[in-house]
């Protein structure tokens, strides 16, 4: 049996075309389908399929001007980061944070750089904890 997708969140295809998406801003199908890997050759319709599937679920709106649709997000990038890692955390790691704060920092493509990226993060947001 298939399994069902959550609506909450975007299939890998979703996600492609959402990118695109943030990075223009708002755009019609043929200026998101530009801003995607070039790699992955997709028809327009598929493009325009996958576009009006992202409204019925509430990721875009759209506008019609003169004879194109123009899609805006109605999620920030950031807002839907935040959603998917809260839900990752959730499902993988128990709803711990430090669970899966300990898992990337014992993976070892973690550079010293990043490593000291990371601290820096969490020593902003302990001092603003702190106030």
């Amino acid at each position: 049996m298939a399994r069902k997708h959550d609506p909450d969140f975007l299939t890998s295809v979703e996600l492609e075309f959402m990118n695109g998406l943030w990075a223009v801003g708002s755009g019609t199908v043929r200026e998101i389908m530009a801003n995607m890997d070039a790699e992955v050759d997709r028809a327009y319709t598929s493009g325009a399929t996958v576009m009006r599937i992202l409204e019925q679920k509430g990721f875009v709106a759209s506008d019609k001007k003169d004879r194109a649709l123009v899609y805006t997000p109605v999620l920030s990038k950031n807002e839907y980061q935040g959603r998917s890692i809260r839900q990752m955390s959730k499902s993988l790691f128990d709803g711990a944070p430090g669970a899966l704060v300990a898992r990337l920092v014992d993976d070892e493509m973690l550079t010293d750089e990043m490593i000291e990226q990371i601290r820096s993060l969490l020593d902003d947001k302990q001092e603003k904890s702190n106030g």
